[in-house]
């Protein structure tokens, strides 16, 4: 056997692998033999690299180079581990023939069988020191360790991925190599996360500017949770959720703000999108502040629709801003104060003490200086018949308004022919709230009753009778009225029968604000006092200490509730713990306050000034932009791996084999095999698509 002599064991011959029979000499074919004592040239054969030296925290004695300390932590498990650091040995103090004695050793270890192999690794490491069998530890156990996903098939890495509740974790997880990647983009995974997080999909973020109909085309995104019906509360829209007006208007146009949102097509996307903006609702988000008047007025009633931020007073002006808090225009034509106005894609009906109900135009003019326009090119029609001040008004569709008065009556409005088409005659007092669903019209009023009216018919259907006090405020889903009254009590009445169901105490003073959602239902007095009720249990879930005066505006949805009170704060609240999230504004008092998703408006007082600040909290542009995955072609081709879920198999699919432009300009090319590779992706942002 080449190189090897029987007769010594290998502590002998350690210094001598190669001089069983030629004393040091090599034979090569077609040249001489070539003597070690003469030095070869390191840079015509170069040495043969084997894995990067590590860093070691106590450096071998035959290394004159410091290795360097501090190294960063290893990155959590299961994470694939980096390799070794890339650190050159020192060759500076080599004898002349270590270069041809260590090829010819590895020429030997080359050619030896596997038994021959361990005997020769057994011998060299019994002859090692500690700090040299140390170093072999740490040049060695990063070799030994592999990637898991790399082996298993998809099914189980994204059955394990289906265990991780922590978005940070998985989008942390997604930069260790392009596999982990292309797991991580798996739409099913995120989609089971936003079930997790109660982040439910709804209309206006599947499809942004898309008109209706377009959704119930072929292959359109299903949507996910209940559709909102609840209306008693500022700026919703009749017939929409109270998010609609994130996304579009009634008739499918868009404003510039929604249009400039890609549509979004992934539960990624939207994981990304809402987990941004909860994020920028506890911490974060952008402010505007513009000056209404100077005046000191009275702010009786706030709008946030689709394209527009409507504000009026009780100086009988109508201030119309943009979405951003830009002013429009101002509407003028009432000679009394405003007390009540609903609007309608860009129709606004608007009445006040002067006991007129007028449609505005909000388009028209827009753009030209205010000062410059005629009332009468705004206002469509002057509804004349009510004989006191109009208190509230809604909307049931495009046409019908539906006006409540101090004069004791409620009034049938065509918009469009500007021609009253009913009276509903009934109450004996002031008529100071209603709300609408459908055919079915309910109305509170200073008598101490409510009503159920058939709007078609003209008739009332029930008489709700137990408060002992004005009712001012109400609420209405189409099954259940629920009102609140000066006797501090909260009532829940049957829609169809008008039967009480339950009466719901714990309010100190007036109730004036009421929203009903689901099974949920939040009020909020002149106490100070928020409430959160369920109404499947009739009893209360939280009880906040909202305000140290009366509550002048109150909204919530899914997650949060937003209070205003008269002591000048907005505060946000966790509608699931009732814990105080953050306090948005301070002033002198709060007027009104209204959000969305992404948006909330609050008008109040700083001293003579009437103040509106309008924050947003929706992610910065390009952050919605999702560059192509780069995923191989074997998870795309089902004869060549096991299939994946159904929706990353049609977003495979679907994607463009050739390059594609991102959001920055560069190519991101569809790659076709990136393998099992486990390379470490650039960057740890959280979040990072590309």
């Amino acid at each position: 056997m080449d190189g090897y002599c029987p007769s010594r064991g290998f502590s002998e011959r350690r210094g001598s692998a190669m001089s069983c029979g030629e004393e040091l000499t090599l034979n090569l074919p077609g040249a001489g033999p070539v003597i070690v004592n003469q030095r070869m040239d390191k840079m015509a054969q170069p040495r043969p690299r084997g894995p990067p030296t590590p860093s070691m925290s106590t450096p071998a004695p035959e290394f004159d180079q410091q290795q360097p300390t501090g190294s960063p932590p290893p990155p959590p498990t299961p994470a694939a581990s980096p390799g070794p650091a890339n650190i050159q040995l020192d060759w500076s103090d080599a004898a002349d023939d270590e270069d041809f004695f260590l090829a010819h050793v590895r020429h030997q270890f080359k050619i030896s069988s596997g038994p021959r192999r361990n005997r020769i690794l057994a011998d060299l490491l019994n002859m090692c020191t500690t700090q040299q069998l140390s170093f072999v530890h740490q040049f060695v156990s990063p070799l030994l360790k592999k990637d898991p996903f790399t082996s298993l098939p998809d099914e189980l890495c994204l059955r394990i991925l289906s265990f991780i509740d922590d978005p940070q974790v998985l989008a942390r997880a997604s930069q260790v190599s392009r596999r982990w990647r292309d797991l991580l983009s798996d739409d099913v995974t995120w989609k089971n996360l936003c079930v997790k997080h109660d982040y439910g999909r709804r209309l206006s973020e599947v499809a942004y500017g898309m008109p209706a109909y377009a959704t119930s085309r072929p292959g359109a995104l299903p949507l996910a949770g209940a559709e909102y019906s609840n209306q008693s509360f500022p700026g919703a829209l009749p017939g929409s959720s109270s998010l609609y007006n994130a996304s579009k208007s009634v008739d499918g146009s868009t404003s510039s703000e929604v249009t400039s949102r890609p549509i979004m097509r992934s539960y990624k996307s939207h994981f990304k999108q809402r987990y941004l903006v909860e994020s920028a609702w506890r911490t974060g988000g952008r402010n505007t502040t513009r000056t209404i008047t100077q005046d000191g007025r009275v702010v009786t009633s706030l709008h946030l629709t689709p394209k527009y931020i409507v504000v009026a007073l009780d100086n009988a002006r109508i201030h119309i801003f943009d979405r951003k808090g830009n002013a429009l225009r101002t509407l003028q034509g009432h000679i009394m104060g405003v007390w009540a106005m609903v609007p309608w894609e860009d129709i606004l009906v608007s009445g006040g003490c002067d006991r007129d109900v007028r449609v505005w135009d909000m388009t028209n003019g827009l753009g030209v200086d205010p000062r410059l326009i005629e009332y009468h090119r705004a206002c469509l029609h002057t509804l004349r018949g009510h004989t006191s001040t109009v208190r509230c008004l809604k909307m049931s569709d495009a046409n019908i308004a539906i006006s409540g008065s101090r004069d004791t009556t409620l009034r049938v409005w065509d918009i469009r022919q500007g021609v009253c088409r009913n009276v509903l005659v009934g109450h004996q007092a002031s008529v100071r709230c209603l709300e609408i669903k459908g055919d079915i019209v309910v109305s509170g009023s200073y008598d101490a009753t409510a009503k159920i009216w058939s709007i078609s018919e003209g008739r009332c259907l029930h008489t709700l009778t137990g408060h002992f006090s004005q009712i001012y405020a109400i609420a209405f889903d189409g099954q259940r009225v629920v009102t609140g009254s000066l006797d501090t009590s909260v009532r829940v009445w049957d829609a169809h029968t008008g039967e009480p169901i339950a009466v719901l105490q714990g309010h100190t003073s007036l109730v004036g604000q009421l929203q009903l959602r689901g099974n949920t239902l939040v009020t909020g007095g002149s106490d100070g006092s928020v409430r959160v009720w369920s109404l499947e249990k009739m009893c209360p879930i939280h009880r906040l200490a909202a305000h140290d005066n009366s509550v002048t505006s109150l909204q919530f949805d899914d997650t949060r509730v937003v209070s205003g009170g008269s002591d000048g704060r907005v505060k946000v609240w966790d509608v699931k713990t009732g814990h105080l999230v953050r306090e948005l504004i301070t002033a002198e008092s709060v007027w009104r306050v209204v959000f969305e998703d992404e948006k909330c408006v609050a008008v109040a007082n700083r001293g003579a000034r009437v103040m509106m600040e309008v924050w947003s909290f929706s992610p910065p542009e390009d952050a919605f932009y999702e560059r192509p995955t780069s995923l191989p072609q074997r998870l795309a081709e089902p004869s060549q791996s096991g299939p994946l879920s159904a929706d990353f198999r049609r977003s495979t699919l679907g994607l463009s084999q050739s390059a594609c432009s991102d959001d920055s300009g560069g190519l991101d090319v569809v790659m076709r095999d990136a393998g099992p590779s486990t390379a470490p992706l650039p960057g740890n942002t959280f979040f990072r698509d590309d």
